[in-house]
């Protein structure tokens, strides 16, 4: 019988009988910079079709978690697997598998277009040209400019492209559309959502424009103080997540009541209080609540 870890409604790893192994699953993660911790005992795992959009503030990590799971930055501790193998030793069959967009393009700047995605076809046996091709063509890359010469927006489609071109079980973007116009970006959006998601890949991805992850991101997760702080399907969380404000012993019976998960609390003006609460069903009706949006949820959880 498989089973995996998943997040648990307190934050928390819950084990799941007869769910599919975790295509990526993280234990005890810590990384720390010149005596400053970044990743603090972190655990995440991700299954096999999840789309996670995540969200931080500047200097959160972000970019110190993806790289940790792709085996770019050893941890300090804790461990990483990668379709149930240890990323420090990924074998090629498996590392083939696995598409990434960096924060920084990576581009060999002395090629062409075209000599860099022909350099990288050679290692992947599920190399799909007629996805490049088409793609070049929409997105209006040359294949026989250098690298170098290509404006910012056309070498970040470039990387995509790239990141895309092996049909990736794992695909791994950080920041991917920074460089892109509002028109680049929903036609990125579009080719995950038509062609990506299909096939049941695993994405996660970082972005800092929220309208973005609305249009794609079945589930969210928050890195705060070094830890997934939260990780739930977006519409989930809009349903239920509230903020009350009320004095200590109301909002103590209002969570009694309603069953619900305190995760964020902070104090108002004398004998008031706000808090953050999460209801198991949907929020109830309460004059005492207030609903959030995404960007709410941002500035509340991160």
């Amino acid at each position: 019988m498989n089973t995996s870890l998943s997040i648990a409604a307190d934050g928390g790893l819950a084990l799941q009988a007869g769910a599919p192994a975790a295509s990526v699953q993280l234990r005890g993660l810590c990384l720390s910079y010149g005596g400053q911790s970044v990743l603090q005992g972190l655990d995440w795992a991700l299954q096999p079709g999840q789309v996670i959009g995540l969200l931080g503030r500047n200097g959160a990590g972000k970019t110190s978690l993806l790289e940790s799971l792709l085996g770019l930055r050893e941890p300090d501790a804790g461990e990483v697997k990668l379709f149930g193998q240890s990323v420090a030793g990924l074998d090629d069959g498996l590392r083939s598998r696995i598409g990434y967009v960096p924060q920084q393009s990576d581009l060999f700047e002395g090629f062409t277009a075209g000599q860099l995605l022909a350099y990288f076809r050679s290692f992947y046996p599920r190399w799909n040209e007629a996805k490049v091709e088409g793609l070049m063509s929409r997105w209006e890359v040359p294949r026989d400019r250098l690298i170098a010469k290509l404006s910012g927006g056309q070498q970040q489609r470039l990387s995509i492209i790239r990141a895309l071109a092996h049909e990736p079980d794992l695909l791994v973007l950080d920041e991917p559309v920074a460089s892109l116009d509002p028109a680049g970006r929903r036609d990125f959006l579009r080719e995950l959502v038509e062609r990506v998601l299909d096939r049941g890949t695993t994405v996660v991805f970082s972005t800092h424009i929220l309208s973005d992850l609305e249009r794609v991101a079945f589930n969210v997760a928050f890195l705060k103080e070094g830890r997934i702080a939260c990780q739930a399907p977006l519409e989930e969380l809009l349903d239920q997540v509230r903020i009350a404000v009320g004095s200590p012993v109301e909002l103590q019976s209002l969570q009694a009541v309603h069953g619900a998960q305190l995760l964020r609390r902070g104090a108002l003006a004398p004998g008031q209080e706000q808090w953050l609460l999460r209801f198991t069903q949907g929020a109830p009706a309460d004059a005492r609540l207030r609903a959030l949006n995404l960007e709410d949820l941002f500035m509340e959880l991160s």
